[in-house]
Formats: C-alpha cells, structure tokens, sequence
C-alpha cells in the first residue's frame, strides 16, 4: 500500500492498516509522515484541527507525534500537480530553525 507526501507530492509505503511509524520521515523532502498534516482527520478549518474528538491537542501539526488516531491520508495535496505553498509561520520557523542547525566547525 501507498500514501503521498502532503509537503511534496511524493509516494510512500505504509503497512496495512494504515501503520505508519513514529519517526518514518518522506525521503524525497524529509517531512515527517506520522504528523497531523499527513492525517486523514487533520482539517485546519476544524474545531483543534482535527475531525476526531477524542485526539489530544497537538501543537505543531507538521512534526511527528503520538497521536493514537492517527489514519494515513492516500489523496494528494490540495493543488492537484502543485506542491503546497509555504505558508508565513512555516518561513519563519524555517528561519528560526536555521539558526540552530550546526555547521561545519
């Protein structure tokens, strides 16, 4: 079985059941695949984002986290063809983040 990369559009396998680990990460972009962006329940106009009651709140929808609800999404991203847009907040984490990152010493 197989789902797509919600950043990059790219394909994935999964094991059946929709099992998809913790800490599995698209080879392609290196986004996290066990993440609410990558969930069949994520909806951002959504009361918590996400169409399943029971989930706890998870802060930050693109990095991997132990939701228990979790359900691989198998559709492409929203633009058929088109990787999504970064949006302001994901630029300006991206900065932030690059701050952080070590380089060669």
């Amino acid at each position: 079985m197989s789902a797509i990369c919600q950043k990059c559009a790219t394909e994935y396998p999964y094991t059946s059941g929709g099992v998809v680990g913790r800490t599995a990460m698209c080879e392609k972009c290196g986004a996290d695949l066990h993440a609410c962006v990558q969930c069949a329940h994520y909806d951002p106009k959504a009361y918590n984002q996400c169409h399943e009651p029971q989930a706890e709140r998870v802060d930050d929808r693109r990095n991997s986290n132990f939701c228990d609800y979790f359900r691989v999404i198998q559709t492409k991203p929203a633009a058929p063809g088109a990787v999504r847009v970064q949006t302001r907040e994901e630029a300006a984490r991206d900065k932030l983040n690059s701050l952080f990152k070590k380089g060669p010493c």
